[in-house]
C-alpha cells in the first residue's frame, strides 16, 4: 500500500515537473531558492560568490515565477522567493506565505526585441510601429502572457505601442522567458520579446530595439523570505544578494539596481 505522505509527495515531484522547473537536488541546511527563470546565469554565480565568503551553499530553483508562486502555495519547501514582478510575490503576501518585513525590491530590467542572430530586420520600436510586418508571416516568441512576468510585461507594451492586434494570432508562447530566447535563438520564431539579460547571454540572438519604460509597468524583481522558512541562512543570503559583491554581479549581467 502507498502512504499518504508517499502519494503526496509524487504529486507535488509531478507538479514540480509540469511546471517546468529546473531544480537541483537539495540538501540540508542549504539555502533553497524558487527564483525567477530570468535570474538564472546571475544567481548561480552569486551563489559561488556566497560559498566562496562563507563555506555555505544555495539550492537554486528556476522557473516562471507564476508556476513558482503555485508551487509555494501547494507546499513546496523553500527559503527564499524571487519574482520577476510585484503581483506574484503579492499572490503569496496575500495567502500569509511571506514573512513579514522581508520583502526587498531586488533588482529591474528591460524589454527588448530580439531576433536570431543572423537577421537582418531593422526596426524603430515606438508608437505604430509595424511589428506584424517585421515578422513576416512568421511567430513572435513571447512567455506565456496571461500568467508569466516577461509574457505580461510584452502584452503591455505591445498594446501600449498599438502593435497586440497585428501580432496577436502570430504569439508562440513559452513557458517562462528563457524558453522563449530559445524559440528565437534556433530560429522556431522570427523573433521575440525578452528580458535584456536573457538577450545578453545567448549569441545566438541580436537586440532589434529596447522598449520603452513607459509602455510597460515597472519590472521588479522583489526578493523575501517565506513564512515556513526556519532556515537560519536565509536572512543572511537575503541581505547578501544587497550588498555591494552581489550587485556588481547583478549588474555585470544587465540588471539594474532599483534606487541607485
Amino acid at each position: 500500500m502507498v502512504s499518504r505522505r508517499s502519494f503526496t509527495t509524487g504529486l507535488m515531484a509531478a507538479a514540480t515537473l509540469a511546471a517546468g522547473i529546473t531544480r537541483p537536488a537539495s540538501a540540508s541546511g542549504k539555502v533553497t531558492i524558487f527564483a525567477a527563470a530570468s535570474l538564472k546565469t546571475a544567481l548561480d554565480e552569486a551563489s559561488v560568490a556566497w560559498k566562496a565568503g562563507t563555506g555555505k551553499e544555495t539550492t537554486n530553483a528556476y522557473a516562471a515565477s507564476s508556476a513558482l508562486a503555485k508551487q509555494i502555495e501547494a507546499g513546496a519547501p523553500a527559503d527564499i522567493f524571487i519574482s520577476a514582478d510585484l503581483d506574484w510575490m503579492r499572490y503569496l503576501a496575500d495567502r500569509k506565505l511571506i514573512a513579514e518585513g522581508t520583502e526587498v525590491r531586488l533588482l529591474g530590467n528591460a524589454l527588448v526585441l530580439v531576433a536570431p542572430a543572423g537577421s537582418t530586420a531593422a526596426v524603430t520600436i515606438a508608437p505604430g510601429f509595424d511589428l506584424a510586418g517585421l515578422l513576416k508571416g512568421g511567430r513572435l516568441a513571447v512567455a506565456d502572457v496571461k500568467a508569466v512576468p516577461a509574457g505580461k510585461y510584452a502584452k503591455a507594451a505591445l498594446q501600449s505601442l498599438g502593435a497586440w492586434q497585428g501580432v496577436e494570432n502570430s504569439l508562440a508562447q513559452a513557458e517562462n522567458v528563457r524558453a522563449a530566447l530559445k524559440l528565437v535563438s534556433t530560429g522556431e520564431a522570427a523573433a521575440g520579446i525578452v528580458y535584456q539579460t536573457d538577450a545578453r547571454e545567448d549569441e545566438n540572438v541580436k537586440v532589434l530595439g529596447t522598449f520603452p519604460a513607459d509602455s510597460h509597468p515597472p519590472i521588479i524583481y522583489p526578493a523575501a523570505r517565506l513564512a515556513a522558512s526556519s532556515n537560519a541562512d536565509a536572512v543572511a543570503f537575503l541581505q547578501f544578494l544587497q550588498s555591494p559583491t552581489a550587485q556588481d554581479i547583478f549588474k555585470a549581467h544587465g540588471f539594474t539596481i532599483p534606487g541607485s
